[in-house]
């Protein structure tokens, strides 16, 4: 069911004006692979900005972000990424739904790109 969405979401964006997003291209990107929250207080919420650089020749079309637990949120651009720009994925982890001490939640971000699934990891350490 995802690849049909996914699917559905480069033919949706394939279909917009200017840039076209074309079935099939596939670019490349740039991105931290962690986001550091540091020491963080029980019952925070962490607000990630994830930058996602197009570092291809084709615009960066982000199908889908997952999240694995109800902890996190993630929200995708809606836009294409031109080459050589940069987009933000961002997401946010509710810490009271998080054990104290360290942790880690991934967050996947399947796109247009070589390999089609990055996964960004959001860490830090619950006081």
């Amino acid at each position: 069911m995802k690849v049909l969405f996914f699917i559905g979401a480069l033919f949706l964006f394939s279909a917009c004006g200017g840039d076209e997003a074309v079935i099939g291209n596939r670019t490349t990107a740039e991105f931290e692979n962690v986001y550091n929250a540091g020491k963080v207080t029980k019952g925070e919420i962490i607000k990630a900005k994830i930058k996602v650089k197009n570092t291809g020749d084709y615009p960066l079309v982000v199908g889908d972000v997952e999240v694995a637990c109800s902890c996190t949120l993630a929200s995708k651009p809606e836009e294409p990424i031109k080459p050589g720009e940069t987009g933000v994925i961002e997401a946010s982890v509710d810490t009271d739904k998080v054990g104290m001490g360290k942790f880690s939640r991934d967050i996947r971000i399947i796109a247009n790109t070589t390999p089609s699934v990055l996964v960004v990891s959001i860490q830090g350490d619950i006081q």
